[in-house]
């Protein structure tokens, strides 16, 4: 059974007098455990669909039900409790809270679940030994590099253990040897942990590392090609 099920799924709004339709009568199955890859030009739909499934966004018409769930039937105090449960984002620039550590953004997640100091502490730490940050907790945003940025984002988006993880661009900041680091991160987080990916990019060498491509033109998919050989 997929985990995420997408039936004509369509996100259109007003521009002007124009009607702007990023997703256009989407049809898509992601399974439990994927690790899912998203191209095309700009303006495809690619983050918009990302933002579907995560519950930053809701769609216009259609469905969209994530492990049995119809998220755009949720009213907004319930979508976001349920996009803090089950979901995990990761940002093309990292979006950390410049005067907060690494340890503190990673625990921001968290303040929103009802836990004790030394449970939320435990699981931080878990994070950010995961991502190989753990001895950077200390340091602000402006003190790390971009690729321990990107690390620290990463461990955000695990700490409160959520099934799925959207990634927008997540190397597009990156140096050639970061974004491998990060990839190789997304992967085992993927193989290791059975978290769910869907990233977006547009960067051909880090489709690579997901299970398969997805290309999407105009709010419709137009081809997909397999992945999973690094």
């Amino acid at each position: 059974m997929s985990l995420i099920v997408c039936k004509d799924l369509t996100r259109e709004y007003s521009k002007g007098e124009n009607t702007i339709r990023p997703l256009d009568g989407l049809d898509l199955q992601i399974p439990r455990g994927d690790f899912l890859a998203l191209m095309g030009p700009s303006g495809s739909g690619k983050t918009t669909l990302l933002n579907l499934i995560a519950g930053i966004d809701s769609p216009s018409d259609g469905s969209l039900v994530v492990d049995g769930t119809e998220i755009a039937s949720l009213s907004r105090n319930k979508l976001a409790a349920w996009r803090s449960e089950h979901v995990g984002y990761v940002f093309q620039l990292y979006n950390l809270v410049p005067v907060l550590t690494a340890y503190e953004n990673v625990e921001l997640p968290l303040l929103l679940h009802r836990m004790n100091r030394s449970e939320r502490h435990k699981r931080v730490m878990t994070a950010l030994e995961h991502v190989g940050i753990a001895d950077r907790r200390e340091h602000f945003p402006r003190q790390l590099s971009g690729g321990q940025e990107q690390r620290v984002a990463i461990a955000r988006a695990i700490v409160t253990d959520p099934e799925i993880i959207v990634a927008d661009e997540p190397t597009g900041d990156l140096d050639k040897n970061a974004a491998h680091a990060v990839m190789g991160l997304l992967q085992s987080l993927n193989g290791e942990l059975g978290k769910t990916i869907i990233m977006v990019t547009h960067d051909p060498k880090t489709t690579d590392y997901a299970n398969r491509t997805l290309h999407l033109d105009k709010g419709r998919l137009v081809e997909q090609q397999m992945g999973g050989t690094v």
